[in-house]
């Protein structure tokens, strides 16, 4: 009697086990069914609210700054001609836009730059990770780079006139020389600032030199080699907009800038510098951007 009260008591006990863990397994399906749901709606409503935000948090700054820009104009602290207001310089900008002089301007700048930039890319970063990669091309290399990196651009400007003559050719130089430097620099320290831990596991996998390079080595190195370029772009824009009234050419926002400025035209200036900020943006979210996307945001190294 007493081993059957006790098998009955045992059977009750795992009767009672079995349903508190049923009842935790319903809870525990419930909970995460809620989660769930509260998931998808945070992700819709990221998805639905996100761009606007997005464009409202990118605007903002342009919005402050326009009507602290306003309000100066307004205040009578400068001549309206020296400090035109936002709708003067819109203005002007439509009608240069409309004759097409300003489109002008802005392409033939536009391929004085990217042939600039295109040569100083591929010689910066080919520069720059062979002094990475090799101990005498850096000890030779490096001591030229350090020297001539922080010489401002425009003292270069009267060696290359000197050197292929007014137009074209001494503005493109001039660009891929000036703008070659940070890319160079950057190049190095990304290769530099590979991990050794990297190297060697590849090494024990069995990789050569060539796989080396190009599975661990250059997606390593390209988030500096990334920077770099957007380096050497800024650089680029600065000294293009300065060589395009020295070099003597015919066509150019450099040109148009300083010669806007001999008649006091400042709004057609700053209708200029609009259009290298747009073409600047431009460059930044439709190259880098979406280089960066394809990249090293998705092999995990950067969060977008």
């Amino acid at each position: 009697m007493l081993s059957a009260a006790v098998l009955a008591q045992g059977a009750d006990t795992a009767t009672a086990r079995d349903d508190l863990e049923t009842a935790c397994w319903v809870r525990h399906r419930s909970l995460m069914h809620d989660v769930a749901e509260v998931s998808d709606f945070a992700v819709t409503a990221r998805t639905a609210d996100g761009p606007l935000r997005r464009a409202a948090r990118n605007a903002f700054p342009f919005i402050v700054v326009g009507a602290l820009w306003e309000t100066v104009a307004h205040a009578g602290l400068f001549p309206a001609r020296f400090f035109p207001p936002l709708e003067a310089i819109a203005a002007t900008f439509a009608r240069l836009t409309v004759s097409g002089v300003l489109p002008h301007h802005a392409l033939d700048t536009i391929v004085r730059l990217i042939a600039g930039f295109a040569l100083a890319a591929v010689f910066g970063v080919a520069v720059g990770v062979m002094m990475g990669r090799s101990r005498r091309a850096e000890d030779i290399l490096l001591p030229l780079v350090s020297i001539g990196a922080p010489i401002p651009g425009l003292a270069y400007a009267p060696l290359f006139l000197l050197w292929f003559g007014p137009g074209n050719v001494s503005a493109v130089a001039l660009v891929a020389f000036v703008s070659a430097f940070p890319i160079i620099y950057n190049s190095w320290t990304g290769v530099k600032a590979v991990k050794d831990i990297w190297v060697r596991s590849a090494h024990a996998m069995g990789a050569d030199d060539r796989r080396l390079f190009r599975h661990v080595i250059v997606p390593g190195a390209l988030p500096y080699i990334l920077t770099g370029l957007r380096l050497g772009l800024a650089q680029a824009w600065r000294i293009l907009v300065g060589i395009e009234m020295l070099a003597a050419v015919p066509w150019g926002l450099g040109w148009l800038i300083f010669g806007a400025q001999e008649f006091l035209n400042t709004d057609v200036m700053l209708a200029g510098i609009v259009v290298i900020a747009l073409i600047g943006f431009t460059l930044e979210k439709l190259v880098f951007q979406r280089l960066e996307q394809f990249t090293v945001v998705r092999w995990g190294m950067f969060t977008s």
